[in-house]
């Protein structure tokens, strides 16, 4: 039976730190051992890893970033496979027992991962996914028009080899480093699906995604390196042609016109096709915003 390293990354999350551990803790398919690589927190952290004691691995760390951190846990783990969990994420008990017998079943697959609930601050169930995809998926990861992996820092399993393999995470890509680490992974091997819920992923408003220039910076370095590929160059257009689609909705959600334009634009650019999906937008916001009024 393969054993399983748990890493989780945190900085400042102190206030839903204890539940990630205790839902590691609570699996039924027992890890090896639980790794929590404190990325400089400067909350009352070191206070809720200690109550645990010996019960996990503690990595203490300056500040350097979630890619960093991981690497950290990647490098002194001891598992035959490696499941990241971020700090302020949980899990449901049957997580690892459902996801483990797929490597046994194919010692091929470079990452397994899992459908997801997506909750508030609070715990409330927001929505829930089981849309993923397995198989040979790196070019759909990179047309990006369905879910493929998500939430990628919280739902996957990786051989500790592949993660050895491909070099871990890039920490030049926050917030995008998730995304760019399971591509690797899926640009070399197969990945396999688990089409149930078992990850709460939180979404809370303190969390680095909401930084959109800052992932548009991140994506655009991602693609960089992943159209270096000359095997993708067919997707190119169509693909930047996607990511600048919805950058543009981000900015338009965020009140950022300026941004929403030259996305906009160059979205165009790279695919006029999304003439059509951009000439509708004015209907399909007054059609959400009458929704929300209903609701």
């Amino acid at each position: 039976m393969k054993t399983v390293s748990v890493i989780i990354p945190t900085y400042n999350y102190a206030r839903f730190l204890a539940e990630a551990i205790d839902s590691a803790l609570a699996q039924t398919y027992a890890p090896l051992e639980i790794i929590v690589v404190d990325d400089g927190s400067t909350d009352a952290t070191p206070e809720v890893l200690a109550a645990y004691g010996d019960r996990i691995r503690v990595i203490r760390q300056k500040n350097a970033g979630v890619a960093t951190a991981r690497n950290a846990g990647i490098a002194a783990a001891r598992g035959d496979c490696l499941a990241f969990l971020d700090s302020d994420d949980a899990w449901y008990p049957r997580k690892l027992e459902l996801q483990m017998p797929r490597f046994e079943a194919d010692p091929a697959l470079g990452l397994v991962h899992c459908g997801a609930e997506t909750i508030d601050s609070a715990g409330r169930t927001l929505s829930t996914s089981v849309g993923g995809m397995e198989g040979r998926v790196a070019e759909a990861m990179l047309r990006m028009d369905r879910e493929v992996i998500a939430p990628q820092g919280s739902s996957i399993v990786v051989p500790k080899r592949v993660a050895e393999e491909i070099g871990g995470f890039d920490p030049r890509l926050p917030p995008s480093e998730d995304w760019d680490f399971c591509y690797r992974v899926a640009a070399r091997y197969r990945v396999g699906y688990v089409a149930e819920v078992l990850v709460r992923y939180r979404l809370h408003g303190h969390g680095i995604h909401h930084n959109i220039a800052r992932m548009e910076r991140a994506m655009l370095l991602a693609f960089e390196k992943a159209f270096a590929d000359p095997a993708m160059q067919p997707l190119r257009r169509t693909s930047y042609g996607r990511l600048h689609r919805i950058l543009a909705g981000c900015y338009f959600q965020s009140r950022e016109p300026a941004n929403f334009a030259r996305n906009l634009l160059e979205s165009l650019r790279y695919d006029p096709r999304n003439i059509g999906y951009f000439a509708t937008w004015p209907l399909r916001v007054i059609l959400r915003r009458r929704a929300r009024s209903a609701a």
